[in-house]
C-alpha cells in the first residue's frame, strides 16, 4: 500500500519497479489529499492540489479504515508510545499505518522515519528526488 509521499511523489520517482504491480492506497491518504486545496495560499497551488485529489480518485478504489484498522490502530499507537511518539502527533500517518496492518500489506513511503517503531509494519522506503542517498 502506497502512503500518501508516495502517492504524491509517484510521477517523479526514481525507480518506479520498486512499487507493488498493483499499488493500493487507504481512505486516509484521500483524507490527507482532500486537506490540501483547502488550505492552499494560492490559486494555483490549489488547483494543482485538486487536481492531485482528483487523479487520485479517479485511479485507486480506496482501502477503507474499517473496524479491523481501528484494532490495528491500537497497535501502532501502542508501538509508537513505547518508542517515545505519540500516535496524534502524527494521526494521518498513524492511520494509514493501521490500514496497512490491517489488510496484512507492506507500506511503501518516501518517509520510512515516519513509520519507525510501529510494531508488525513492513516498511519499503521508496527512493525520491531530494532522498539523501545513504
Amino acid at each position: 500500500m502506497l502512503d500518501t509521499s508516495a502517492l504524491i511523489l509517484l510521477p517523479a520517482l526514481r525507480n518506479p519497479s520498486v512499487l507493488p504491480q498493483r499499488p493500493l492506497i487507504s481512505a486516509i491518504t484521500l483524507a490527507e489529499l482532500s486537506v490540501g486545496p483547502l488550505v492552499a495560499t494560492n490559486e494555483e497551488v490549489r488547483a494543482a492540489r485538486q487536481a492531485h485529489l482528483q487523479q487520485a480518485e479517479a485511479d485507486f478504489d480506496p482501502l477503507p479504515f474499517d473496524a479491523d484498522a481501528a484494532r490495528a490502530f491500537g497497535q501502532v499507537a501502542a508501538s509508537l508510545r513505547r518508542s517515545g511518539r505519540k500516535a496524534s502527533a502524527r494521526a494521518y500517518d498513524a492511520m494509514i499505518a493501521a490500514v496497512a496492518l490491517a489488510n496484512g500489506l507492506p507500506l511503501y513511503t518516501c518517509n520510512p522515519h515516519d513509520f519507525a517503531g510501529i510494531d508488525g509494519l513492513t516498511i519499503i522506503a521508496v527512493p525520491h528526488p531530494g532522498a539523501v542517498e545513504g
